[in-house]
């Protein structure tokens, strides 16, 4: 489709413009609701006028600046309906003339009516208008540095242009044109675009700086200390040693084993293989085994703490009992009734307690099986929404592909469009070298003078440090007597009442050391003599405790003899409400059953087929993957045994 005149993009941009509202509308939607409509399809048409509309939007108050003012100045019997072709107008003269150029504006110019056109441009191309009452309205919505690099220095340098279209206009107004002749161009000749070689430069000689000879550094500044030998020697002897320790454990790893299984291992296998036969039985209820600790009896060590805890609880009880037997020969009752009574309630509440647990079980069984039956129907009607979003996916998924193709298309075209860009680019990139090329011989002119001064600097401070070392050295060669001799036995002379020598100070430390030992053997007796009571109290408190273990004993087994004769049998738990249960937990049950049954998958040929190539592919993956293993193992003792021998043979060497 061909694409619009300049008269017929310059119509559309100011309908767009007249039918937006920013009130009820965004800028891309209106945009693209307005090509639709009027069918445009071109990229080139879209682009402009999409630019246009969304950057006359952006820069409404400065247009609108511009607008008010020519309606009130020169615009006085001008139609406002017309304000939007001159906010279009003013956005082309003061923000695109960079891109179109003269040419291309002065065509959207003349699809005008050239009255109109002339009067609004040469108000709004005024200079004194532009700077002064327009730079001050401007500057109330926009940034000083904006207005003036991006509005007012783009126009003033195509004032020229500008204000030789303006006259033309006037005078085609005022009929004053005359058809010009056109003079064909004469053949010029060109000489050859030939690369000129460059230019030589030739370096100037930094001079070299003149420095005094210096004093060789000691020989000792480059020698390593002796710790560090050390250290590696200790280091050499510590790493013989772990790869005499590796080797001895690669050489070991590979020994043939004993096929006999120990007796130990044959138990714990025979137990998994138990646990294992006991996982399959699912329906049989699982009692807690029997404590270890009452088949057997566990020999365990008391320490002290224990042996005293234990003979205080003895001695409490033999307390009471003494009590008990006194309240008894004063006259009190025995509770032996009481007990009774209080078995026979407990017996009832544990009835009750089982029945209530009987019925939360079956309770609970009961819902499990109606969330499968639940689960189930959920699980058909996600199928069916499954196969729905794979019909809306594929739909999806061609529109996408159409729209990916379209979109491949315009990138071809945008690329096209960029390469041609490109070969414009080319003459400005050869001035800007040239610009670059005149910057960089300046700099290098400043370099050199600047290096010649650090140069200069860096000579006189040098002369300044040798002198200062020169001191120095001097102040050092000067002797220095450091010996000190010491009395022992005079004072300090600071005049305080505790003041002594350093003999007399040895003696009074030589006195309370000894007084001190004293006190520390006083220590030791005291320590000693209260051991032995301690041990000896021991001693009695566990023959106590021997002789409450034996009778304790004796009374555990004589009641479970009485236990033995009078043990009651399980209790039997009957209640109307727990056989409903169980008979609606038996419905559920079948109908759970019914339901699986009816959509249990038959296996297919293929996908048994499929099935068994997956297990053949991963048993020949496991086997790859152990002999890489064991090659990897023999080429890693082979490697430690060569580095072994070559050991051997260098210590040997060394020997």
């Amino acid at each position: 489709m061909a694409s619009l005149s300049h008269g017929q993009l310059l119509v559309h941009a100011v309908r767009v413009l007249d039918t937006y509202n920013r009130d009820m509308q965004s800028v891309e939607e209106h945009v693209n609701k307005y090509l639709k409509q009027q069918k445009i399809y071109d990229d080139g048409d879209q682009t402009f006028i999409v630019e246009v509309f969304s950057n006359c939007v952006r820069y409404w108050d400065l247009m609108k600046v511009i607008t008010d003012g020519f309606f009130v100045k020169d615009g006085k019997n001008m139609l406002r309906s017309e304000e939007n072709l001159y906010i279009v107008t003013s956005y082309l003269v003061f923000f695109r003339l960079d891109e179109l150029g003269v040419a291309h504006f002065r065509k959207f110019v003349s699809a005008q009516d050239i009255n109109k056109m002339y009067r609004f441009l040469n108000f709004c191309l005024n200079e004194r208008n532009l700077i002064t009452w327009m730079k001050d309205g401007w500057e109330k919505f926009y940034e000083h540095t904006f207005v003036q690099r991006s509005v007012l220095s783009p126009i003033q340098r195509w004032m020229p242009e500008l204000q030789e279209m303006l006259s033309h206009m006037k005078a085609k107004i005022d009929n004053k044109l005359k058809p010009r002749r056109r003079t064909t161009p004469k053949t010029e000749t060109k000489p050859f675009d030939i690369t000129q070689p460059r230019p030589r430069s030739i370096p100037i000689p930094e001079p070299i700086p003149k420095l005094q000879k210096h004093k060789s550094p000691p020989r000792s500044l480059y020698d390593d200390p002796e710790e560090f030998d050390i250290l590696k020697r200790n280091r050499d002897v510590n790493r013989r040693k772990a790869e005499e320790r590796l080797m001895e454990a690669s050489r070991i790893q590979f020994a043939c084993a004993n096929p006999e299984k120990s007796d130990k291992t044959k138990e714990i296998w025979n137990n998994i293989i138990s646990e294992e036969d006991g996982k399959l039985d699912f329906e049989r209820h699982r009692a807690k085994p029997t404590p270890s600790f009452l088949s057997k009896e566990v020999p365990f060590k008391m320490n002290t703490t224990a042996i005293l805890r234990e003979g205080h609880l003895y001695s409490q009880r033999e307390e009471k009992e003494v009590k008990r037997l006194e309240n008894l020969e004063a006259g009190a009752k025995d509770k032996s009734e009481f007990e009774k009574w209080q078995n026979k309630m407990k017996t009832q509440d544990l009835e009750q307690e089982l029945a209530a647990i009987e019925r939360r079980r079956l309770e609970g069984k009961l819902s499990h099986e109606e969330a499968i039956l639940a689960r189930q129907n959920l699980i058909r009607s996600n199928k069916q929404k499954v196969l729905n979003h794979r019909e809306q996916t594929k739909k999806m998924f061609d529109e996408f592909l159409q729209q990916k193709f379209r979109e491949e298309e315009e990138m071809r075209i945008l690329v096209e469009q960029t390469m041609q860009g490109h070969k414009n680019a080319k003459d400005a990139t050869k001035k800007i070298q040239d610009i670059k090329r005149k910057i960089v011989q300046d700099v290098n002119e400043e370099s050199r003078e600047l290096m010649r001064q650090a140069v200069e600097e860096a000579e006189v401070e040098m002369r300044r440090r040798m002198e200062l070392i020169h001191q120095i050295r001097a102040m050092e060669a000067v002797p220095i007597i450091r010996q000190k001799f010491v009395d022992l036995t005079a004072t300090s002379g600071h005049g305080l009442l505790s003041e002594m020598s350093i003999a007399e100070l040895r003696e009074r430390m030589c006195l309370l050391r000894t007084a001190e030992e004293e006190l520390e053997e006083q220590r030791r007796d005291n320590i000693l003599s209260t051991k032995q009571a301690k041990d000896q109290k021991l001693l009695d408190t566990l023959e106590t405790i021997s002789r409450h273990r034996l009778e304790q004993t004796k009374s555990a087994a004589i009641r479970f003899e009485k236990r033995k004769k009078g043990e009651p049998g399980p209790l039997q738990v009957k209640d109307d409400k727990l056989t409903e249960l169980e008979r609606k937990l038996e419905e559920r049950k079948a109908t759970r059953k019914r339901e699986q049954q009816s959509a249990k998958i038959t296996a297919s040929r293929s996908a048994a087929n499929r099935t068994q190539n997956l297990i053949s592919q991963k048993k020949a993956l496991e086997e790859n993957r152990w002999k890489e293993l064991e090659m990897t193992r023999e080429r890693t003792a082979r490697i430690m045994n060569d580095g072994l021998q070559t050991k051997s043979a260098n210590r040997l060497a060394v020997m």
